[in-house]
């Protein structure tokens, strides 16, 4: 699988590095007074200075729950997703939906979870306990 790059704007450097570096582990890589790459789990983010970032809050209902739109995340493996879960709860993270099981006894059963940066970007991270129903019609 090709590594994907995604740009994203934050509001301050720092808060970053301890959210992306620090909270979810992902190691810098090259940097500039205005932005900083973290290696996102095998993929490039880069985290693009915006003092002024304003964010929109969109939601869209799924499975009885408001997904905030635009997101992005992870899919990880089931016990890496438990283990996050309980890195982000210890850390204090404010979850937007709290870890849980979405589309239970359905073909797209999933471990999701949903918060945010501290410039307000939504993440999702999820796991499968059968990784090949990642793409699979319900």
């Amino acid at each position: 699988m090709q590594p994907f790059h995604l740009a994203i704007p934050v509001h301050d450097l720092a808060a970053a590095r301890s959210f992306y570096g620090g909270l979810l582990g992902c190691a810098e890589g090259r940097s500039a007074a205005d932005w900083v790459d973290f290696n996102f789990y095998g993929h490039q983010l880069v985290a693009h200075l915006d003092a002024a970032r304003r964010t929109s809050v969109h939601h869209n209902p799924v499975d009885g729950q408001d997904v905030p739109v635009p997101h992005f995340g992870m899919v990880l493996e089931w016990n890496a997703w438990q283990e996050l879960a309980a890195r982000l709860r210890s850390g204090g993270v404010q979850f937007v939906i709290e870890p849980g099981i979405r589309f239970a006894g359905l073909v797209g059963e999933q471990a999701t979870m949903f918060f945010h940066d501290p410039s307000g970007n939504a993440l999702e991270f999820k796991a499968f306990r059968d990784p090949s129903r990642l793409f699979a019609r319900q």
